[in-house]
């Protein structure tokens, strides 16, 4: 029996995504790809932080600056971008000042794990696992009693989330496929 290559390269993903799923190790330096959340995750991701005027939120990771725009438009929260790719902070920065919140935001070209977060009392994040996992000691160092975590479908291991919120993408907007979003969130205090 031959198989078609669309075929082989649909078994390739799933096997691939269900070996992660199984714990499989993803070397520490592995290049995180942008992927967009979308507007309504966004806006739960935020809600779930219960952000307020007065919180200064980094997203990690910031990509085209959506979570820190939307954070400083919704609550007039200050945002921190910190992002690796030069093309995304420069649209990000593009993009805050056609909304008009640029006074409210920055964009710095950064290494992630190395940040100093202690300004933070939100941290936003849609990375892999292995990232998640690695920022634990930088969480712990800067991050205040009271700060919030919310990461975007892959949680902290080791860390059981405060709330974990699982939302589904409306099936129009995935093509008629139903897709789901995992939020997980975390308040620090003395036990981290």
């Amino acid at each position: 029996m031959t198989r078609s290559p669309p075929r082989i390269l649909f078994a390739t993903v799933i096997l691939t995504l269900l070996s992660g799923a199984a714990g499989a190790q993803v070397g520490p330096r592995e290049e995180i790809p942008f992927v967009p959340t979308p507007l309504e995750v966004i806006d739960h991701m935020l809600d779930l932080a219960a952000v307020k005027k007065g919180d200064v939120v980094y997203d990690l990771g910031s990509g085209d600056g959506r979570v820190v725009i939307r954070a400083a438009q919704k609550y007039h929260a200050r945002a921190v971008g910190i992002e690796m790719d030069s093309a995304l902070i420069d649209k990000a920065r593009q993009d805050a000042r056609a909304a008009g919140v640029s006074h409210l935001v920055r964009f710095r070209r950064e290494d992630a794990m190395k940040v100093d977060l202690s300004r933070a009392t939100v941290v936003t994040l849609y990375m892999l696992p292995w990232f998640n996992e690695a920022m634990k000691p930088r969480f712990k160092k800067y991050l205040k009693p009271g700060a919030r975590i919310v990461a975007h479908d892959f949680g902290i291991e080791g860390w059981p989330p405060d709330v974990t919120l699982k939302l589904a993408e409306p099936e129009k907007k995935t093509g008629g496929y139903l897709h789901y979003h995992t939020l997980y969130l975390w308040r620090i205090g003395k036990e981290r």
